[in-house]
């Protein structure tokens, strides 16, 4: 049975991260809702030591929503998945208070890890469209995660991370305003780096340019001393071959 705190939390929660609901009625079509409601059930029947009927429930669930929640994750409040398909949550992950995660997002292990081999998500933790998170590593408070990013080590609280792998772009001084809880406007490391490699080449274009006139203006003096020389010399030889009256 669906308890009304279960609606009530979803119901803000999905208000607060998706524009497209017009009705709390609507909140009954999401996948996320479905999926988080099933991985509830599921993660009592998982603690309870009930672990073949919380896996069944876990994977019907799957198969409905497209978002595989495995029971053994610990998730806390007003947690919510925008859209979710593709979304996979591992058996050690924890993830705390109001994180919003985007489609196609993974938290999951390295595959060389035994007990503890997933994530764990701090609170008020943004993690945008196909980003992975990887490993037990810790992903800090007040934390956004660009789209397409892997992350495979510790990420500090406070901070923006994009790339990959992903690393440390941003920095902010306390926790991130709600109002740019988004997946645009990140920084883009990977532009700056070649605009930072254009800029590079453009001065040592430069360089080269002026080092190429100076080589060309040594080389048409030295040239026309050279012709003087020789015009000397052909007149010093024909006033010895013929006399200096000629």
């Amino acid at each position: 049975m669906i308890s009304y705190g279960f609606i009530k939390e979803q119901i803000k929660v999905t208000r607060a991260h998706d524009p497209a609901i017009h009705s709390d009625w609507e909140v009954f079509l999401y996948p996320s809702f479905w999926a988080v409601y099933y991985y509830r059930k599921a993660h009592q029947h998982y603690l309870k030591g009930h672990f073949f009927r919380a896996r069944y429930i876990s994977q019907k669930a799957a198969r409905k929503t497209g978002i595989e929640i495995h029971p053994g994750a610990t998730i806390g409040k007003n947690f919510f998945i925008d859209h979710g398909t593709g979304v996979i949550i591992g058996e050690t992950t924890e993830i705390g208070d109001n994180v919003l995660l985007y489609q196609g997002v993974t938290l999951g292990g390295t595959g060389k890890e035994k007990g503890k081999r997933h994530p764990t998500i701090g609170n008020n933790v943004m993690i945008s469209a196909g980003a992975k998170v990887l490993g037990s590593i810790s992903v800090g408070d007040n934390v956004k995660i660009g789209a397409g990013s892997v992350v495979l080590e510790a990420v500090p609280d406070n901070c923006t991370v994009v790339g990959v792998p992903g690393r440390v772009v941003k920095r902010y001084d306390k926790e991130i305003p709600s109002e740019i809880i988004d997946q645009t406007g990140l920084p883009d490391p990977v532009r700056e780096d070649i605009n930072n490699l254009k800029e590079a080449n453009a001065e040592l274009t430069n360089h080269i340019i002026k080092l190429e006139e100076e080589l060309r203006f040594l080389k048409n003096d030295t040239s026309g001393k050279t012709e003087e020389n020789r015009i000397e010399m052909d007149r010093k030889n024909t006033e010895g071959l013929y006399g200096e009256g000629i």
